[in-house]
Protein backbone atom coordinates (compact mmCIF):
# COMPACT_ATOMS: atom_id res chain seq x y z
CA UNK A 1 0.00 0.00 0.00
CA UNK A 2 1.11 3.21 -0.80
CA UNK A 3 1.01 6.30 1.38
CA UNK A 4 0.41 8.94 -1.16
CA UNK A 5 -2.04 10.34 -3.33
CA UNK A 6 -3.50 8.06 -6.17
CA UNK A 7 -3.99 11.23 -8.50
CA UNK A 8 -0.81 12.77 -7.83
CA UNK A 9 1.07 8.96 -8.42
CA UNK A 10 -0.89 8.15 -11.60
CA UNK A 11 -0.42 11.71 -13.31
CA UNK A 12 2.72 12.79 -15.50
CA UNK A 13 5.09 15.30 -13.58
CA UNK A 14 4.58 18.76 -14.27
CA UNK A 15 8.39 20.31 -14.45
CA UNK A 16 8.56 24.09 -15.00
CA UNK A 17 10.64 26.16 -17.12
CA UNK A 18 11.33 28.77 -14.38
CA UNK A 19 14.83 28.53 -13.08
CA UNK A 20 16.44 32.29 -11.71
CA UNK A 21 13.85 33.97 -9.64
CA UNK A 22 13.01 37.50 -10.77
CA UNK A 23 13.54 40.42 -8.47
CA UNK A 24 10.49 42.33 -9.59
CA UNK A 25 6.89 41.24 -10.95
CA UNK A 26 3.08 42.89 -11.09
CA UNK A 27 1.80 39.84 -9.05
CA UNK A 28 3.24 37.56 -6.46
CA UNK A 29 0.57 34.37 -5.79
CA UNK A 30 2.06 32.12 -3.11
CA UNK A 31 0.71 28.43 -3.24
CA UNK A 32 0.70 26.70 -6.37
CA UNK A 33 -2.58 24.72 -5.82
CA UNK A 34 -5.68 25.74 -8.03
CA UNK A 35 -6.23 28.72 -6.83
CA UNK A 36 -2.98 30.25 -7.16
CA UNK A 37 -2.51 28.28 -10.65
CA UNK A 38 -5.83 29.54 -11.75
CA UNK A 39 -5.05 32.98 -10.79
CA UNK A 40 -1.61 33.24 -12.83
CA UNK A 41 -3.45 31.55 -15.97
CA UNK A 42 -6.05 34.80 -15.88
CA UNK A 43 -3.24 37.50 -14.82
CA UNK A 44 -0.61 36.18 -17.29
CA UNK A 45 -3.47 35.63 -19.69
CA UNK A 46 -4.14 39.88 -19.38
CA UNK A 47 -0.55 40.48 -19.97
CA UNK A 48 0.44 40.81 -15.84
CA UNK A 49 3.92 39.47 -15.08
CA UNK A 50 3.31 36.99 -12.72
CA UNK A 51 5.56 34.81 -10.23
CA UNK A 52 4.24 31.61 -8.60
CA UNK A 53 6.18 30.23 -5.42
CA UNK A 54 5.45 26.91 -4.42
CA UNK A 55 7.14 25.30 -1.17
CA UNK A 56 6.78 21.83 -2.28
CA UNK A 57 8.67 20.58 -5.21
CA UNK A 58 5.43 19.78 -7.33
CA UNK A 59 2.14 22.20 -8.11
CA UNK A 60 -0.83 21.37 -6.49
CA UNK A 61 0.92 18.57 -3.89
CA UNK A 62 -1.34 19.69 -0.93
CA UNK A 63 -5.09 19.91 -0.81
CA UNK A 64 -5.59 20.54 -4.63
CA UNK A 65 -4.14 16.75 -5.21
CA UNK A 66 -4.98 15.13 -1.92
CA UNK A 67 -8.91 15.17 -2.11
CA UNK A 68 -11.29 12.81 -3.26
CA UNK A 69 -11.68 13.85 -6.49
CA UNK A 70 -15.32 15.78 -6.95
CA UNK A 71 -16.08 18.48 -8.82
CA UNK A 72 -19.34 19.34 -6.87
CA UNK A 73 -21.62 22.01 -7.02
CA UNK A 74 -23.91 23.05 -4.00
CA UNK A 75 -22.80 24.83 -0.25
CA UNK A 76 -20.82 22.75 2.17
CA UNK A 77 -23.07 23.82 4.34
CA UNK A 78 -27.32 23.06 4.14
CA UNK A 79 -28.84 25.36 1.54
CA UNK A 80 -31.99 25.31 4.16
CA UNK A 81 -29.53 26.38 7.18
CA UNK A 82 -28.24 29.13 4.76
CA UNK A 83 -31.34 30.61 3.71
CA UNK A 84 -32.46 30.80 6.94
CA UNK A 85 -29.39 32.85 8.10
CA UNK A 86 -28.52 34.62 5.87
CA UNK A 87 -31.61 35.04 3.64
CA UNK A 88 -33.06 33.82 0.59
CA UNK A 89 -31.53 35.75 -1.86
CA UNK A 90 -27.89 35.38 -0.87
CA UNK A 91 -28.25 31.53 -0.24
CA UNK A 92 -29.52 31.78 -3.87
CA UNK A 93 -26.90 34.09 -5.13
CA UNK A 94 -24.09 31.68 -3.33
CA UNK A 95 -25.61 28.37 -4.45
CA UNK A 96 -25.53 29.57 -8.36
CA UNK A 97 -21.97 30.62 -7.41
CA UNK A 98 -21.09 27.37 -6.99
CA UNK A 99 -22.93 26.16 -9.59
CA UNK A 100 -20.62 28.41 -11.90
CA UNK A 101 -17.84 27.50 -10.38
CA UNK A 102 -17.87 23.71 -12.16
CA UNK A 103 -19.04 25.58 -15.51
CA UNK A 104 -15.75 27.30 -14.74
CA UNK A 105 -13.80 23.97 -14.50
CA UNK A 106 -15.61 22.40 -17.35
CA UNK A 107 -14.60 25.40 -19.29
CA UNK A 108 -11.22 25.66 -18.36
CA UNK A 109 -10.71 22.20 -19.09
CA UNK A 110 -11.98 22.35 -22.55
CA UNK A 111 -10.29 25.75 -23.47
CA UNK A 112 -6.91 23.99 -22.62
CA UNK A 113 -7.61 20.55 -23.72
CA UNK A 114 -6.77 19.02 -20.31
CA UNK A 115 -7.02 14.89 -20.46
CA UNK A 116 -8.10 14.86 -16.99
CA UNK A 117 -10.96 12.30 -17.20
CA UNK A 118 -13.85 14.95 -16.54
CA UNK A 119 -17.62 13.52 -16.75
CA UNK A 120 -20.33 15.56 -15.25
CA UNK A 121 -22.33 12.61 -14.00
CA UNK A 122 -23.75 14.30 -10.63
CA UNK A 123 -23.43 13.55 -6.76
CA UNK A 124 -26.01 11.71 -4.30
CA UNK A 125 -26.30 12.74 -1.09
CA UNK A 126 -26.72 9.43 0.58
CA UNK A 127 -29.04 9.03 3.42
CA UNK A 128 -28.53 5.66 5.76
CA UNK A 129 -31.23 6.74 8.10
CA UNK A 130 -34.85 7.74 8.11
CA UNK A 131 -34.53 10.77 9.52
CA UNK A 132 -32.08 11.98 7.70
CA UNK A 133 -33.94 11.23 4.22
CA UNK A 134 -36.69 13.12 5.86
CA UNK A 135 -34.20 16.06 6.18
CA UNK A 136 -33.14 15.19 2.40
CA UNK A 137 -37.01 15.51 1.30
CA UNK A 138 -37.88 19.00 2.96
CA UNK A 139 -34.58 20.30 1.49
CA UNK A 140 -35.10 19.09 -1.63
CA UNK A 141 -38.51 20.48 -1.65
CA UNK A 142 -37.36 24.16 -0.94
CA UNK A 143 -34.60 23.96 -3.27
CA UNK A 144 -36.83 22.93 -5.88
CA UNK A 145 -38.69 26.35 -5.25
CA UNK A 146 -36.04 28.80 -4.23
CA UNK A 147 -32.76 27.77 -6.20
CA UNK A 148 -32.50 24.58 -8.10
CA UNK A 149 -35.00 23.24 -10.03
CA UNK A 150 -33.44 19.91 -11.52
CA UNK A 151 -32.88 18.32 -7.79
CA UNK A 152 -34.83 14.88 -7.17
CA UNK A 153 -35.15 12.72 -4.40
CA UNK A 154 -34.31 8.62 -4.57
CA UNK A 155 -36.03 6.72 -2.55
CA UNK A 156 -34.56 3.14 -1.49
CA UNK A 157 -35.75 0.88 -4.47
CA UNK A 158 -33.94 4.02 -7.04
CA UNK A 159 -30.61 3.91 -4.50
CA UNK A 160 -30.42 0.48 -5.05
CA UNK A 161 -30.19 -0.07 -8.87
CA UNK A 162 -27.65 2.12 -8.91
CA UNK A 163 -25.57 1.44 -5.72
CA UNK A 164 -24.64 -2.22 -4.73
CA UNK A 165 -25.74 -1.12 -1.04
CA UNK A 166 -28.26 -2.32 1.29
CA UNK A 167 -27.36 0.89 3.47
CA UNK A 168 -29.04 3.99 2.26
CA UNK A 169 -32.96 4.68 2.69
CA UNK A 170 -32.60 7.23 -0.10
CA UNK A 171 -30.75 10.08 -1.55
CA UNK A 172 -30.92 13.57 -3.35
CA UNK A 173 -29.89 13.94 -6.55
CA UNK A 174 -27.66 17.01 -7.65
CA UNK A 175 -27.11 16.69 -11.69
CA UNK A 176 -24.60 19.77 -12.22
CA UNK A 177 -21.80 17.75 -10.02
CA UNK A 178 -18.55 16.10 -11.90
CA UNK A 179 -15.26 14.56 -11.03
CA UNK A 180 -12.14 14.12 -12.85
CA UNK A 181 -8.62 13.13 -12.56
CA UNK A 182 -7.14 15.76 -9.83
CA UNK A 183 -3.54 15.11 -10.33
CA UNK A 184 -3.88 15.01 -14.38
CA UNK A 185 -6.36 18.38 -13.84
CA UNK A 186 -3.61 20.19 -11.75
CA UNK A 187 -0.49 19.42 -14.51
CA UNK A 188 -2.55 20.62 -17.55
CA UNK A 189 -3.30 23.62 -15.37
CA UNK A 190 0.11 23.94 -14.55
CA UNK A 191 1.19 23.83 -18.09
CA UNK A 192 -1.45 26.23 -18.77
CA UNK A 193 -0.34 29.36 -16.87
CA UNK A 194 3.05 28.57 -18.04
CA UNK A 195 2.34 29.09 -21.80
CA UNK A 196 0.94 31.99 -20.47
CA UNK A 197 3.49 33.55 -19.38
CA UNK A 198 3.45 32.93 -15.63
CA UNK A 199 6.22 31.66 -14.14
CA UNK A 200 6.06 28.83 -11.47
CA UNK A 201 9.21 28.33 -8.64
CA UNK A 202 8.76 25.11 -7.06
CA UNK A 203 10.50 24.24 -3.13
CA UNK A 204 10.68 28.18 -2.80
CA UNK A 205 8.18 29.31 0.02
CA UNK A 206 7.33 32.15 0.84
CA UNK A 207 9.19 32.94 4.20
CA UNK A 208 7.91 36.10 5.06
CA UNK A 209 5.95 38.92 3.55
CA UNK A 210 7.26 43.10 4.26
CA UNK A 211 4.72 45.44 3.53
CA UNK A 212 6.19 48.68 1.35
CA UNK A 213 3.89 51.98 2.64
CA UNK A 214 -0.06 51.52 2.76
CA UNK A 215 -0.61 50.74 -0.53
CA UNK A 216 -0.65 46.55 -1.77
CA UNK A 217 3.35 46.53 -2.93
CA UNK A 218 5.02 43.90 -0.77
CA UNK A 219 8.74 42.04 -0.75
CA UNK A 220 8.01 38.54 -0.31
CA UNK A 221 11.25 37.28 0.97
CA UNK A 222 12.03 33.57 0.44
CA UNK A 223 15.35 31.07 1.16
CA UNK A 224 16.15 31.89 -3.18
CA UNK A 225 16.13 35.87 -2.69
CA UNK A 226 13.54 38.61 -2.32
CA UNK A 227 10.79 39.68 -4.88
CA UNK A 228 9.06 42.89 -5.24
CA UNK A 229 5.44 42.80 -5.96
CA UNK A 230 2.96 45.18 -6.96
CA UNK A 231 0.26 43.16 -5.63
CA UNK A 232 0.54 39.85 -3.80
CA UNK A 233 -2.96 36.89 -3.14
CA UNK A 234 -1.83 34.44 -0.99
CA UNK A 235 -3.55 30.71 -2.05
CA UNK A 236 -2.13 28.87 0.57
CA UNK A 237 -5.25 27.15 2.06
CA UNK A 238 -4.65 25.58 5.34
CA UNK A 239 -0.85 24.81 4.43
CA UNK A 240 1.89 24.67 6.95
CA UNK A 241 3.92 26.03 4.79
CA UNK A 242 4.80 29.70 3.36
CA UNK A 243 2.24 32.60 3.90
CA UNK A 244 -0.62 31.07 5.81
CA UNK A 245 1.83 29.80 8.84
CA UNK A 246 2.93 33.36 8.77
CA UNK A 247 0.41 34.89 8.35
CA UNK A 248 -1.60 35.43 12.18
CA UNK A 249 -4.56 37.14 10.84
CA UNK A 250 -5.68 33.99 8.62
CA UNK A 251 -4.11 31.78 10.64
CA UNK A 252 -6.51 32.64 13.39
CA UNK A 253 -9.92 32.32 11.35
CA UNK A 254 -8.73 28.50 9.53
CA UNK A 255 -8.65 25.51 11.17
CA UNK A 256 -6.90 22.41 8.96
CA UNK A 257 -8.76 19.45 9.47
CA UNK A 258 -7.51 16.41 8.14
CA UNK A 259 -9.18 14.04 5.90
CA UNK A 260 -8.35 10.89 4.53
CA UNK A 261 -8.89 8.14 1.44
CA UNK A 262 -8.40 5.27 0.89
CA UNK A 263 -8.27 3.40 -2.69
CA UNK A 264 -8.73 -0.40 -3.69
CA UNK A 265 -7.00 -2.28 -6.27
CA UNK A 266 -8.74 -2.10 -9.86
CA UNK A 267 -12.72 -3.96 -9.57
CA UNK A 268 -12.94 -4.47 -13.41
CA UNK A 269 -15.06 -2.74 -15.21
CA UNK A 270 -18.01 -5.67 -14.69
CA UNK A 271 -17.39 -5.32 -10.86
CA UNK A 272 -17.40 -1.66 -10.68
CA UNK A 273 -20.26 -1.07 -13.00
CA UNK A 274 -21.92 -3.75 -10.94
CA UNK A 275 -21.33 -0.93 -7.67
CA UNK A 276 -21.98 1.91 -8.80
CA UNK A 277 -23.80 1.95 -12.14
CA UNK A 278 -23.70 5.46 -12.82
CA UNK A 279 -20.53 6.10 -11.55
CA UNK A 280 -21.52 9.88 -9.98
CA UNK A 281 -19.94 11.33 -7.06
CA UNK A 282 -21.48 9.96 -3.34
CA UNK A 283 -21.65 11.50 0.09
CA UNK A 284 -23.47 10.71 2.92
CA UNK A 285 -25.13 13.21 5.04
CA UNK A 286 -23.72 12.56 8.60
CA UNK A 287 -21.95 14.90 10.36
CA UNK A 288 -18.58 12.26 10.43
CA UNK A 289 -19.71 11.16 6.25
CA UNK A 290 -17.89 9.58 3.74
CA UNK A 291 -17.57 10.42 0.49
CA UNK A 292 -16.97 7.63 -2.42
CA UNK A 293 -16.31 7.27 -6.34
CA UNK A 294 -14.83 5.51 -8.96
CA UNK A 295 -12.03 5.68 -11.37
CA UNK A 296 -11.49 5.04 -14.92
CA UNK A 297 -9.48 2.22 -14.41
CA UNK A 298 -12.00 1.44 -12.30
CA UNK A 299 -11.11 1.92 -8.41
CA UNK A 300 -13.08 2.65 -5.90
CA UNK A 301 -11.71 5.98 -4.16
CA UNK A 302 -13.25 6.20 0.01
CA UNK A 303 -12.90 9.00 1.94
CA UNK A 304 -13.87 10.98 4.86
CA UNK A 305 -12.92 12.24 7.83
CA UNK A 306 -12.23 8.94 9.91
CA UNK A 307 -9.99 10.51 12.69
CA UNK A 308 -9.37 14.39 13.60
CA UNK A 309 -6.34 14.73 13.32
CA UNK A 310 -3.31 16.03 11.17
CA UNK A 311 -2.28 13.97 8.27
CA UNK A 312 1.26 12.23 8.73
CA UNK A 313 2.22 8.20 7.82
CA UNK A 314 1.50 6.95 11.56
CA UNK A 315 -2.01 8.92 11.63
CA UNK A 316 -2.78 7.83 7.69
CA UNK A 317 -2.47 3.91 8.18
CA UNK A 318 -4.51 3.89 11.26
CA UNK A 319 -7.36 5.88 9.56
CA UNK A 320 -6.60 3.79 6.54
CA UNK A 321 -8.02 0.94 9.01
CA UNK A 322 -10.83 3.14 9.96
CA UNK A 323 -11.84 3.89 6.38
CA UNK A 324 -11.67 0.05 5.13
CA UNK A 325 -13.94 -0.50 7.67
CA UNK A 326 -16.51 1.71 6.78
CA UNK A 327 -16.22 0.60 3.15
CA UNK A 328 -16.45 -3.07 4.02
CA UNK A 329 -19.70 -2.27 6.44
CA UNK A 330 -21.55 -0.28 3.29
CA UNK A 331 -19.72 -2.67 0.84
CA UNK A 332 -19.61 -5.74 2.21
CA UNK A 333 -18.96 -7.60 -1.35
CA UNK A 334 -15.58 -5.98 -1.61
CA UNK A 335 -14.57 -7.77 2.43
CA UNK A 336 -10.87 -8.46 2.21
CA UNK A 337 -10.24 -6.19 -1.04
CA UNK A 338 -6.91 -4.46 -1.22
CA UNK A 339 -5.81 -1.38 -0.88
CA UNK A 340 -3.11 0.23 -3.10
CA UNK A 341 -3.16 3.69 -1.78
CA UNK A 342 -3.85 5.69 1.63
CA UNK A 343 -2.94 9.27 2.11
CA UNK A 344 -5.03 12.62 3.77
CA UNK A 345 -4.71 15.99 3.62
CA UNK A 346 -5.93 19.19 5.06
CA UNK A 347 -9.44 20.59 4.73
CA UNK A 348 -8.98 24.52 4.99
CA UNK A 349 -12.17 24.53 7.28
CA UNK A 350 -13.79 27.92 8.70
CA UNK A 351 -16.12 28.74 11.10
CA UNK A 352 -19.21 28.99 9.03
CA UNK A 353 -17.61 26.52 6.40
CA UNK A 354 -18.13 29.24 3.57
CA UNK A 355 -15.03 30.96 1.15
CA UNK A 356 -13.60 33.65 2.28
CA UNK A 357 -11.97 36.14 0.06
CA UNK A 358 -10.77 39.82 0.14
CA UNK A 359 -7.97 42.04 0.87
CA UNK A 360 -6.22 42.24 4.10
CA UNK A 361 -3.46 44.55 5.13
CA UNK A 362 -2.09 44.94 1.49
CA UNK A 363 -2.80 41.32 0.64
CA UNK A 364 -5.12 39.42 -1.01
CA UNK A 365 -6.32 36.32 -0.02
CA UNK A 366 -8.89 33.97 -0.94
CA UNK A 367 -9.44 30.07 0.97
CA UNK A 368 -11.84 28.64 3.33
CA UNK A 369 -13.58 26.40 0.95
CA UNK A 370 -14.39 23.81 3.81
CA UNK A 371 -13.45 20.78 1.49
CA UNK A 372 -16.02 22.27 -1.49
CA UNK A 373 -12.51 23.45 -2.86
CA UNK A 374 -11.77 21.70 -5.87
CA UNK A 375 -14.08 23.40 -8.27
CA UNK A 376 -14.10 26.71 -5.68
CA UNK A 377 -10.48 27.37 -5.80
CA UNK A 378 -10.70 26.96 -9.69
CA UNK A 379 -13.26 29.51 -9.69
CA UNK A 380 -11.74 32.09 -6.91
CA UNK A 381 -8.33 32.09 -8.78
CA UNK A 382 -10.25 34.17 -11.83
CA UNK A 383 -11.94 35.62 -9.78
CA UNK A 384 -9.75 36.75 -7.56
CA UNK A 385 -7.26 37.96 -10.58
CA UNK A 386 -10.33 40.30 -11.99
CA UNK A 387 -10.08 41.30 -8.43
CA UNK A 388 -6.61 42.15 -9.10
CA UNK A 389 -7.14 43.84 -12.14
CA UNK A 390 -9.25 46.38 -10.07
CA UNK A 391 -12.91 44.94 -10.41
CA UNK A 392 -13.67 44.43 -7.00
CA UNK A 393 -17.38 43.32 -7.88
CA UNK A 394 -15.73 40.20 -9.19
CA UNK A 395 -15.33 38.42 -5.58
CA UNK A 396 -18.64 37.01 -4.68
CA UNK A 397 -17.14 36.68 -0.94
CA UNK A 398 -16.63 40.23 -0.69
CA UNK A 399 -17.03 42.39 2.32
CA UNK A 400 -18.21 39.74 4.54
CA UNK A 401 -17.08 39.84 7.95
CA UNK A 402 -14.44 37.19 9.22
CA UNK A 403 -14.05 36.77 13.24
CA UNK A 404 -11.51 35.08 14.79
CA UNK A 405 -12.29 31.72 16.09
CA UNK A 406 -11.68 32.04 19.88
CA UNK A 407 -8.96 30.32 21.69
CA UNK A 408 -7.28 29.22 17.77
CA UNK A 409 -3.78 31.09 18.01
CA UNK A 410 -1.65 27.75 17.47
CA UNK A 411 -2.16 23.85 16.46
CA UNK A 412 -5.86 23.06 16.36
CA UNK A 413 -5.75 21.56 20.15
CA UNK A 414 -9.78 21.40 20.00
CA UNK A 415 -10.52 18.95 17.22
CA UNK A 416 -10.74 15.86 19.45
CA UNK A 417 -13.68 17.74 21.38
CA UNK A 418 -15.24 18.75 17.81
CA UNK A 419 -14.59 14.90 16.73
CA UNK A 420 -16.25 13.93 20.17
CA UNK A 421 -19.12 16.27 19.63
CA UNK A 422 -20.30 15.47 15.74
CA UNK A 423 -19.93 11.36 16.58
CA UNK A 424 -22.32 11.88 19.16
CA UNK A 425 -24.35 14.09 17.20
CA UNK A 426 -24.64 11.28 14.30
CA UNK A 427 -25.32 8.87 17.16
CA UNK A 428 -28.03 10.72 18.63
CA UNK A 429 -30.22 11.93 15.19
Amino acid sequence: MKLDSYWMDSADVFQPDATDLPAQADVVIVGAGFTGLSAARTLAQRGRQVVVLEACDRVAKEASGRNGGHVNNGLAVDYVAAAEQYGVEQARAWYHEFDAAVDTVEQLVRDEGIACDFQRNGKLKLATRPAHYEALARTRERMVREVDAEVELLDARMVRDEVGSERFVGAMLQRKSAQMHMGRFAAGLGRAAERRGAQIHLSTPALRLQRLGRGHEHLVHTPRGTVRARQVLLATGASLHGGYASFGWLRRRIVGVGSFIIVTEPLGAERAAALLAHRRTYVTIANIHHYFRLTQDHRLVWGGRARFAISNPTSDRKSGDILREGLEQTFPQLKGIRIDYCWGGLVDMSRDRLPHAGERDGVFYSLGYSGHGTQMSVHMGQRMAETLLGNAWANPWRDRPWPAIPGHVGPPWFLPAVGLYFRLKDTMS
